[in-house]
């Protein structure tokens, strides 16, 4: 669990990292600068961006790719300027977004051969899901359960998202649930 001064740290280095891709028109390294052990330990995390309520970027990592503090600039400023779903970010919308962070627990295998197993196994409104086969895979982090009516359509819209049909499965999909500790500025 973090606590709030580093709930605030790193809302704050989101939007320093976006000032300066906005700054400098490229991704800045991030800063050098002392945090404890918990900002310091290697931690997956998702950075999301609204705009007026809706969907503006979202970019991150299921595993760990170095300090939770580095990984939460890194995809701060991918969010706002790489996600392959929207424009770069624009000095105009700067203005309107909202910063929300998910931090991931490690990732846990879920065997599942058929749906139904994954669905009995499947924790609604607690775990994030990634499905993967071959090269093909999807994610979910955990607050999209907000948006859909029941495990089902959690899956079936994943499935879709991986670019399979929403009745899709085949023994040789593998599944990982992981959960999230998700924190924004509104």
């Amino acid at each position: 669990m973090l606590d709030p001064s580093h709930r605030h740290l790193l809302l704050t280095l989101s939007r320093q990292s976006i000032v300066a891709g906005l700054r400098e028109n490229r991704r800045v390294p991030s800063p050098d600068f002392a945090h404890d052990g918990v900002l310091d330990a290697p931690r997956a995390s998702f950075v999301t961006l609204r705009a007026k309520g809706h969907l503006r970027g979202c970019c991150g990592t299921l595993e760990p790719q170095g300090p939770l503090a580095e990984g939460v600039w890194r995809n701060a400023w991918a969010a706002a300027f790489s996600d392959p779903r929207f424009a770069p970010l624009s000095p105009d919308e700067y203005p309107d977004i909202d910063v929300h962070i998910s931090v991931l627990s490690p990732l846990e295998s879920l065997p599942a051969m058929t749906e139904q197993e994954l669905l009995r196994e499947l924790r609604p409104d607690v775990d994030g899901l990634l499905l993967q086969r071959g090269a093909a895979q999807a994610t979910f982090l955990p607050a999209v359960w907000e948006q859909v009516s029941s495990a089902v359509e959690f899956v079936r819209q994943l499935k879709l998202k991986a670019g399979w049909t929403a009745d899709f499965w085949a023994p040789d999909i593998v599944a990982w649930r992981y959960t999230a500790e998700s924190f924004g500025e509104h």
